[in-house]
C-alpha cells in the first residue's frame, strides 16, 4: 500500500507532527508499505529516507507568524505529484488549502482526512473563554463545522487520533468514521527506569528533601497549555505539602511563567531534554505527571508518563482525561487552580505503593506507535476493499 500525506504541519524544524510522521515512515516500511509526505518548504526537493519513505518538498511561501513553517499556495504542484505517485490512500490533516486541493483532485486514491487537532477548541474556546460560555462559542463558530462538512463530502473517511476529538466532532454533527488512537515509542519508556538517587537529586534542585513530592510537567509554554493554572495550583498546595514542580519546555510564555514563579524555590523551569534516554529516566523518576490543558486532542504526554509508571493529575476534559483512570489518576476542573490544588492533595494522600502499582500495571496497556500503524493499515485495507466492492466514479470525489 502506498500512502501519501499532504501535510502543511511537517517541516524540517517541526515538532510533534514531524516526530510522528518520521517514525510512521519507518514503521510502514518495516511492515512492507510506503508512506510519502508532500510538504511545503522554501525549495522544490526530494528527500529519500534511508530507512523507508520520502519527502517531496514543494516550494511555498513561509508562514509569517512562524518561520518554521510554510503554506501551500498553488494546487498544481500537489496534484501533479499525486498523479505521478498514484497513491492507494491520500491523507491530509489541514482543513485549509490541502483539504480543498485533495477534495478536488480526480485521482483514484481513497481520500482520508485525519484530524489531529480541533481548531475551535484550540483557538476560539481559549481566546473567548473570559467573555462567553463554551456552548455559546460553539454556536458562534458553527460556520466552521459547516465549512468542514462541505469539503468532507468529497472524502472517503474522516478519522480522529483519539476518542477526545471524536466526541467533539460528533457533538457538532460531523460524521466520524474511525478513531485511531496514537501510540508512543514504547522502547524508550518503562517503570524500570525509575532511579531513586536521580529523584532525590531533582528534589534537591527544588530545595526539597527526599521525602518531598516531585511533580513533572511537559509541554510548550503556550497559552493553551494553561501552565499558569498548574503553577498556581502547586503554589496553593505548597503551604500544606512539600511539593515541587519541574516544568520541561519552552515557548512564548516562558518569561511570564518565570515571573509568576518569582522566588518560589520549589518550582523551576527547565529547557526540553532531547536526549531520549535521559528524558525517559527523568520522567520515570518523578512521582506524578501534572498537566494543564483541557483541549489536548490526544494525551500523548499522559501516555508517555503512564508508560513510565507515573500516576496522573490532569484536567477532566481533553485527551489526557481519556487515559486518566481513577485507579492511578486524579482529575480537576480545567482552568481552575483551586480544583487543581485539591487534586494534588488527593493524589498524595493515597497510598504511594498501591498508586504506583496501579500505574505500573496500566503501563503495559499503553499503545505503541507500531500498534497504531498496524491498526491504521488494517482500517485502510478495509476501506480500499469496500471501495472495490462498490466503486465510485472519480466525479463523485
Amino acid at each position: 500500500m502506498r500512502i501519501v500525506d499532504v501535510n502543511e504541519y511537517y517541516s524540517p524544524t517541526g515538532g510533534g507532527v514531524r516526530t510522528y510522521l518520521d517514525r510512521k515512515m519507518r514503521i510502514m516500511a518495516e511492515l512492507g508499505h510506503e508512506l510519502i509526505v508532500i510538504a511545503p518548504f522554501d525549495e522544490d526537493r526530494v528527500e529519500e529516507r534511508p530507512d523507508g519513505g520520502r519527502i517531496h518538498w514543494v516550494k511555498s511561501p513561509p508562514l509569517v507568524v512562524d518561520r518554521n513553517y510554510w503554506l501551500f499556495r498553488e494546487p498544481a504542484p500537489i496534484t501533479r505529484l499525486l498523479d505521478e505517485l498514484k497513491p492507494d490512500i491520500v491523507e491530509t490533516s489541514s482543513p485549509w488549502r490541502p483539504a480543498w486541493i485533495i477534495s478536488r483532485w480526480r485521482g483514484d486514491a481513497a481520500k482520508v482526512f485525519f484530524a489531529h487537532n480541533d481548531n475551535i477548541g484550540a483557538y476560539p474556546q481559549r481566546w473567548l473563554a473570559p467573555f462567553a460560555s463554551p456552548d455559546r462559542i460553539e454556536r458562534i463558530f458553527g460556520w466552521y463545522t459547516r465549512y468542514m462538512n462541505r469539503f468532507l463530502q468529497s472524502f472517503d473517511a474522516f478519522v480522529t487520533n483519539g476518542p477526545a476529538l471524536a466526541k467533539r466532532y460528533r457533538r457538532r454533527g460531523t460524521r466520524v468514521d474511525a478513531v485511531m488512537p496514537l501510540g508512543i515509542d514504547r522502547g524508550y519508556f518503562s517503570p524500570a527506569l525509575r532511579d531513586e538517587e536521580l529523584r532525590a537529586a531533582m528534589l534537591a534542585q527544588l530545595d526539597l528533601p527526599p521525602q518531598g513530592h516531585l511533580l513533572i510537567g511537559l509541554g510548550r509554554h503556550h497559552r493553551e497549555k494553561h501552565w499558569p493554572v498548574v503553577i498556581d495550583a502547586v503554589q496553593r498546595i505548597g503551604a500544606q505539602l512539600p511539593v515541587g514542580l519541574m516544568l520541561l519546555g519552552t515557548g512564548p510564555q516562558s518569561e511570564a511563567l518565570q515571573r509568576q514563579i518569582g522566588g518560589n524555590q520549589h518550582i523551576r523551569l527547565f529547557r526540553p531534554i532531547y536526549d531520549r534516554e535521559r528524558f525517559s529516566r527523568i520522567l520515570a523518576s518523578a512521582d506524578a505527571l501534572i498537566h494543564g490543558s483541557d483541549q489536548e486532542p490526544f494525551g500523548l504526554v499522559a501516555c508517555e508518563a503512564l508508560a513510565s509508571g507515573l500516576p496522573l493529575i490532569v484536567p477532566d476534559d481533553g485527551g489526557c482525561a481519556e487515559v486518566a483512570d481513577p485507579l492511578f489518576a486524579e482529575t480537576y476542573r480545567g482552568g481552575d487552580s483551586r480544583s487543581g490544588a485539591a487534586a494534588i492533595q488527593r493524589l498524595f494522600a493515597r497510598e504511594p505503593a498501591i498508586l504506583r502499582a496501579a500505574a505500573r500495571h496500566a503501563a503495559g496497556n499503553v499503545l505503541s506507535d507500531r500498534e497504531h500503524a498496524m491498526a491504521l493499515l488494517a482500517y485502510y485495507e478495509g476501506l480500499l476493499s469496500g471501495r472495490a466492492a462498490s466503486p465510485r466514479s472519480s466525479a463523485g470525489h
